[in-house]
């Protein structure tokens, strides 16, 4: 498997695909896909958020499978926050290559807030960059699919 390196503000999150994760055809079942995505991206919105974060998803943004992923395999989802608003932490997900492949296997956005004790929005700890950094590839086209999803703007 290739890419087994996290870079800098990444997270990455590992799992063997078993038996019990698989559909009627032997490949990783789409409940499972989500499941696995949503620990990936909850890991990775804690981690950008810091270690007092009380977060929770706001809804999944997008989420593709490119590939099936048959039983037996070990995958690798690379996360990164790629938007910081107020009281929200947008992360995306990106499925490192398999074997022989040019592409992921899946990527995905997922939008996480940051809530109070009685589940209002609270403000993260640490404000948003008002010009956000330059992100590198395959980080740049998550964000720019986030923005469309979100409207947000530049």
């Amino acid at each position: 498997m290739a890419d087994l390196h996290a870079y800098e503000g990444e997270t990455l999150t590992h799992r063997l695909v078993l038996p019990r994760d698989a559909n009627h055809h032997g490949t990783l079942y789409a409940g499972v896909l989500l499941s696995l995505s949503l620990e990936a991206g909850y890991a990775t919105a804690f981690r950008a958020a810091g270690l007092n974060a009380n977060l929770v998803l706001k809804r999944v943004l997008d989420l593709r499978c490119y590939e099936p992923v048959s039983v037996g395999r070990v995958v690798q989802i690379r996360g990164r926050e790629i938007h910081r608003a107020r009281a929200q932490i947008v992360v995306g997900l990106w499925g490192s290559l398999l074997a022989d492949q040019t592409s992921p296997w899946m990527d995905g956005l997922m939008q996480f807030v940051q809530v109070d004790a009685t589940g209002r929005p609270e403000p993260l700890d640490e404000e948003p960059d008002v010009a956000p950094t330059p992100l590198p590839p395959p980080w740049c086209r998550l964000r720019e699919r986030a923005r469309v999803l979100l409207h947000i703007r530049q």
